[in-house]
């Protein structure tokens, strides 16, 4: 006799996604301001910065991936990328441009990848504020999960409504850290942008590093 699974939550982000054309639409912004000469791997560059040279391959979780931008980026230059997403038709345009990296689809409250330990997680492009509502210690007691003793996790996500696509505050900082630390996670830094500009009080944008403890 099978099992019936409960349904996946439904993210704030399935709320304004508009399937595989949208998601093709969303990676060819990228790809446009690519070919004008825009670097668009800040994330990518935050990220190698924090991280020893590879080889030996340091195995990175790119956690609500998108379309796959990122962990593209982070495969390129020599690190062990998995990305995962809920969202079928962003993971479907990341396997189709990059069949090197791993993909995986799944909700990040459920996240589930078995003998994987991440030396880092990076979760960009407002996935904390776009997560189901109620799911955000979930997600990061997850993430942790999945996690090194010592490894890091970097969040970027909109404070305000400008910075977020539905137009909705939702996640304050105060709140995703509180999250972090029921996760075993402690905040070292906070900034305003992926370029290391500092975070002040107010600003509408926020770049979160934090520490699994040990």
């Amino acid at each position: 006799m099978s099992e019936t699974l409960p349904p996946e939550p439904r993210t704030r982000w399935s709320e304004v996604s508009g399937g595989l054309a949208a998601a093709t639409a969303y990676q060819q912004r990228f790809d446009d301001l690519a070919a004008r000469g825009v670097d668009i791997h800040g994330e990518a560059t935050f990220v190698e910065a924090l991280l020893p040279p590879s080889p030996p391959p340091v195995r990175v979780l790119d956690a609500g991936c998108g379309t796959g931008r990122v962990a593209t980026q982070l495969t390129a230059i020599g690190y062990h990328a998995i990305g995962v997403d809920s969202d079928a038709d962003m993971i479907a345009v990341a396997q189709q441009r990059d069949p090197y990296t791993r993909w995986v689809r799944q909700d990040l409250s459920r996240l589930e990848l078995r003998g994987q330990a991440f030396e880092l997680a990076v979760l960009a492009g407002n996935v904390v504020p776009l997560v189901a509502p109620g799911t955000l210690v979930a997600v990061m007691k997850r993430i942790a999960a999945h996690l090194q003793p010592g490894a890091l996790v970097v969040s970027g996500f909109g404070l305000d409504a400008a910075h977020l696509p539905d137009g909705v505050p939702a996640t304050t900082l105060a709140e995703y850290d509180a999250a972090c630390t029921i996760a075993g996670l402690s905040v070292l830094r906070h900034y305003s942008t992926w370029d290391k500009a500092p975070y002040h009080d107010g600003d509408g944008y926020v770049v979160a590093v934090h520490r699994l403890n040990d």
